[in-house]
């Protein structure tokens, strides 16, 4: 992909009032990202584009284009088109899944299962150790553990999960050179380390309002189920338990004391559905989009120690033949194998299991 093509790209998907499916409707006229931009106002008109899109590309911000571009410029950096390998499948099913993604850190953790954890801002001591707990059992089990880098419960998860050497996943609701709280700066280094941030708006945006709800369906699209723990009846973790519901995924609560004004929010999801949770098997008992994952896991769990034989069908055997003895990406594996991203995802996990990869920092590694 040249510059210019680049840029035409990042101007369509920074486009307020253009969704992506909109956008894909355009695409599917034949008009693409140059045309589009360089159309003028008769083909915007045309197109019936809102008047704030149409403002917008009469004056496009070149110098926040500009600073996206050489965004990638640092190796830890990557933008993620909604038309790439790299997005997961599981974002492109929500109501509203953005049009591009920034990226620090692993991205080839997109495509690992995940568990979102979201809660009060404010908890109390015993919410954030249950936080911490639940981060830390899940990592050990291969989860990957999700949440939204405010202060508070969605820390104590991130924190968590580093703990226990897992993997995480941040998602911002400003841009990535603007990393808010300020007081999670360190945190959010760790964790572009061994896990990954993502954003859906350019690096240098500011920690805007209306940023954070539109956040939070980021962070329940990405993942397939959401646990909270200690969250007030107007708490921004019920919206994200709300996108979570209205996109099928599993959703779990911590119940807390009748006193608790934080125990208001779990107990309100319980009462509309939500899977009371006790311990992290109630979570995985009710998590079946990886069921098969979960159960070899639970088994190896019981003979930890004990010697497996790793028997493995044809597919299994010749992605397992895809991936070299150092360092290979996820998109090389899916052009080597010709297989879909969910598929690669769920043979890499079993293998993971079989002690047959590893994951490594650029990829997986046979072992």
């Amino acid at each position: 992909m040249d510059f210019t093509e680049l840029k035409a790209r990042l101007a369509v998907a920074l486009a307020p009032g253009l969704s992506l499916r909109s956008w894909q409707g355009i695409l599917q006229r034949g008009i693409h990202a140059e045309e589009f931009i360089a159309g003028g106002a008769s083909l915007w008109e045309s197109l019936a584009l809102k008047p704030s899109t149409k403002d917008y590309l009469a004056a496009l911000p070149w110098a926040v284009i500009e600073e996206c571009v050489s965004w990638q410029d640092n190796p830890l950096n990557q933008i993620c088109f909604a038309d790439d390998a790299l997005y997961p499948e599981l974002l492109t099913t929500i109501q509203a899944p953005p049009k591009l993604l920034f990226l620090k850190g692993r991205s080839e953790l997109l495509h690992r299962p995940q568990l979102a954890i979201v809660g009060s801002r404010n908890p109390t001591t015993a919410g954030c150790e249950w936080a911490r707990h639940f981060a830390r059992e899940l990592a050990v089990l291969g989860w990957v553990l999700t949440s939204g880098l405010a202060q508070g419960i969605d820390g104590m998860a991130h924190s968590g999960a580093l703990e226990a050497k897992g993997q995480t996943i941040a998602v911002l609701g400003s841009g990535l050179k603007r990393i808010y709280p300020k007081r999670h700066q360190q945190l959010s280094e760790d964790i572009a380390q061994t896990g990954l941030l993502v954003c859906e708006y350019p690096p240098s945006t500011p920690p805007l309002a209306q940023h954070f709800p539109a956040r939070n369906r980021i962070i329940s699209g990405l993942a397939v189920g959401v646990l909270v723990i200690e969250a007030s009846l107007q708490s921004g973790s019920l919206i994200t338990a709300r996108f979570a519901l209205n996109e099928g995924r599993q959703v779990y609560a911590l119940p807390g004391s009748l006193h608790n004004p934080l125990s208001k929010g779990g107990h309100f999801l319980i009462k509309e559905g939500a899977k009371l949770v006790e311990t992290v098997e109630d979570i995985l008992e009710e998590t079946t989009a990886f069921g098969a994952w979960y159960g070899s896991k639970m088994e190896q769990k019981k003979v930890m120690g004990g010697k497996k034989t790793a028997i493995l069908d044809k597919k299994t055997q010749d992605l397992l033949k895809s991936i070299d003895f150092s360092a290979t990406s996820f998109n090389a594996i899916l052009i080597r194998t010709g297989l879909t991203v969910a598929e690669v995802s769920v043979i890499l996990m079993a293998l993971e299991l079989k002690g047959l990869v590893r994951l490594q920092s650029g990829g997986y590694e046979r072992v």
